[in-house]
């Protein structure tokens, strides 16, 4: 990664090393934080049209200006009074935080609603410079942007940038050197400037945010800040707090958050009107792109674009990534080469026993069995490391390509537009989308980036609806060759059935589940054509992480599994669920091995059903009670518990409590719905 003559040359990754000062990043949502946090550090983050993605906070070290600066990423944020957990994530950090200063990146094409986070920093007394990025952009929709008459209004630097392409960066790090508290201020109407005057002595210091900032914080009545003030305030002085509080809202027939934000609004309007200037006309380019982009949202103009473009997908990720490559990663290079070869390997270097059963299985157990599927070989190689590496990764590796193609082109926001409704009924806005497409790839890496949902509530929906009904790549190309044999009336009950209770789901979730959802705030990027540079990059690093974090849940799993096979626990588990499987559902007995697999890998469960009606789809004489069969078994699969290793991202991610539940209702709804599917169609079909 290049850098400016001012920033750090690249260091390791993850390495931080001691500095003097601090330099905290903050901005609205799809700014381009990140991007200007890499330039600095020489540290990657995901850079993503889609608002949400830099989640976690992230740090790394720079010099600047010929000092050293310890650097800080920080979730996107539109308001220092937090209404989601990544906003109280950022107010969190700029109270708690000591000596630092704020390099607040606002999108120049947006600016009224950088000033109306800018303005919130200056009432917290925060010393920090302004990069307007994405200025390129903005000139070409004719906006301009009196940078210098900005920088005198609110007496702090103002620096216009394009991070993307390393543009105004020397001018923002000697900016930065000198970075200073705003002297703007917002005046309130005198009922709100009384309260705050009253309040502002009774506050005890809290670290980087100043007084006034706090009083208007606690005037409106934020939980989280509550919970802090309480341990640090006297009862007489929390007293003196909740009768000022009071008296405002008998004042006010709105909220007195609502009222603050349009006071604060109307005084942001003012400045903007006064900095920023429209030109004539735009380029043919940017118009064209604009019309492209509301296309793509349009009712119907929409509906055409989003369908070329799951084409488009299907065939790379679906065709591509699922059966080319992982045909040749699977059966080429690794059960022809790899796995026998390292059999060979610790067959002559481990003696017998419990080592060399746990690395390659036990011996005398064919590699590959009942045309692909495995039965028995429990190994870490032989198995866990197989199925993650050839069979998994090229699958999500097309996908995350996919996946980065969408987010630079900003296609991706839009589609979030067009499914909004559809997803409001379940409790969650359009940003759903974004796991559940991802769990299309794999639902492990897809419960990770639940994360982007603003409350708890909606990320315990969403985790749920991608462990219940939403299949893998690695299922889903096994469902398709099972639906490609059977009638298409049984398809058409495979796929109601599967989008029913995905709806049906989702909307008593809502119902039951406690807390609140968030509402739908979208900033829509222009489209336009990715870089093959930053698609490269994020690739790369979203395959880091999957080695990381996924990777390891493979082999726990494949652990798990070899325990099991040890005690002969797995033969009990499938006496077990026989009787259910046989008697309740009406499947074959093969169904009851299939099921218990398919804990280890999703599509093992029908992958086996698939075998053992191939001759007869093959034939063409599958008879009405094989296709009810079929739609059967395959709707139960899909509903199934989640593999073993998303189970875990589930306990990880979600907490054990939330991963048993999720577990322990969809198991039993899983058979329930199977099973009423079965009658139905006994009755119907």
């Amino acid at each position: 990664m290049s850098h400016c003559h001012t920033c750090a040359p690249a260091l390791e990754k993850k390495q931080v090393v001691p500095a003097g000062r601090s330099v905290i990043l903050v901005g609205n949502p799809n700014v381009g934080k990140s991007v200007l946090f890499g330039a600095l550090t020489g540290k990657y983050v995901t850079v993503s049209n889609y608002p949400g993605t830099t989640v976690e906070v992230t740090r790394g070290s720079a010099t600047i200006a010929g000092e050293a600066w310890h650097v800080m990423d920080t979730p996107g944020t539109n308001n220092l009074l937090p209404m989601s957990e990544d906003e109280q994530v950022t107010r969190d950090i700029l109270m708690s935080e000591r000596g630092y200063s704020c390099l607040q990146v606002c999108d120049a094409k947006n600016l009224r609603r950088g000033l109306l986070l800018a303005v919130q920093l200056a009432e917290a007394e925060v010393p920090f410079v302004l990069a307007l990025n994405m200025y390129d952009e903005a000139l070409g929709r004719g906006i301009a942007v009196d940078h210098a008459r900005l920088s005198e209004a609110l007496g702090v630097e103002v620096v216009p940038t394009v991070a993307v392409q390393r543009k105004g960066l020397p001018q923002l790090a000697e900016a930065l050197a000198k970075a200073r508290a705003s002297r703007f201020l917002v005046r309130y109407d005198d009922a709100v400037e009384a309260a705050v005057a009253e309040v502002v002595p009774l506050l005890p210091g809290h670290g980087g945010l100043g007084k006034r900032a706090l009083a208007l914080m606690a005037l409106v009545g934020d939980e989280s800040l509550a919970a802090q003030l309480a341990g640090r305030m006297s009862p007489a002085q929390l007293a003196v707090l909740d009768e000022a509080r009071r008296r405002l809202a008998a004042r006010y027939p709105e909220s007195l958050r609502f009222v603050i934000s349009r006071q604060r609004l109307a005084a942001v309007d003012r400045l903007h009107d006064a900095v920023l200037t429209r030109a004539g006309g735009t380029s043919l380019g940017s118009s064209f792109a604009r019309r492209l982009g509301g296309w793509a949202t349009h009712p119907v103009l929409g509906l055409p674009f989003l369908l070329a473009v799951l084409f488009v997908c299907y065939e790379f990720v679906g065709v591509f990534g699922a059966k080319t490559a992982v045909d040749f990663l699977e059966n080429t290079v690794f059960y022809e080469h790899l796995v026998p070869w390292f059999d060979r390997l610790v067959r002559l270097l481990v003696p017998g026993g419990a080592v060399q059963t746990f690395l390659v299985g036990p011996a005398g157990v064919p590699f590959r069995e009942h045309g692909g599927l495995l039965v028995g070989r429990y190994g870490i190689v032989s198995m866990g490391l197989s199925y993650g590496m050839a069979i998994v990764l090229p699958i999500v590796t097309t996908f995350f390509i996919a996946f980065s193609f969408l987010e630079d082109s900003g296609y991706l926001p839009r589609l979030a537009v067009m499914v909004n409704k559809l997803f409001k009924r379940m409790g969650l806005n359009g940003k759903a989308v974004l796991p559940m497409v991802l769990g299309l790839g794999c639902d492990t890496m897809a419960t990770m980036t639940a994360r982007i949902m603003e409350t708890r509530k909606e990320r315990v929906i969403v985790t749920l609806l991608l462990a219940l009904a939403v299949p893998c790549s690695a299922q889903l190309a096994v469902i398709f060759a099972m639906l490609g044999g059977v009638t298409p009336v049984a398809a058409a009950w495979f796929a109601g059935t599967v989008l029913l209770v995905l709806f049906l789901v989702g909307w008593l979730a809502a119902k039951v589940i406690p807390g609140r959802g968030s509402d739908f705030m979208l900033e829509l990027p222009p489209l336009r054509l990715p870089q093959a540079g930053n698609i490269a990059v994020k690739t790369l690093a979203r395959i880091e992480w999957y080695l990381r974090e996924a990777l390891p849940l493979f082999i726990l799993g494949t652990l798990i599994l070899w325990g099991l096979d040890r005690v002969h626990g797995i033969a009990l588990l499938e006496k077990l669920a026989a009787p259910v499987v046989v008697g309740l559902l009406h499947l074959p007995k093969e169904a009851a091995t299939a099921f218990i697999l398919g804990f280890l890998r999703r599509d093992y469960a029908a992958a086996g059903l698939f075998l053992h009606y191939e001759p007869f789809m093959k034939a063409g004489t599958m008879t009405r009670e094989m296709n009810i069969e079929v739609t059967v078994a395959l709707v139960t699969i899909t509903l199934f518990i989640p593999c073993i290793a998303n189970f875990f991202m589930i306990l990880k991610e979600r907490g054990w409590r939330t991963g048993v539940g999720v577990a322990g209702f969809i198991l039993p709804f899983a058979i329930g719905v199977g099973a009423t599917v079965n009658v139905l169609m006994r009755w119907l079909y």
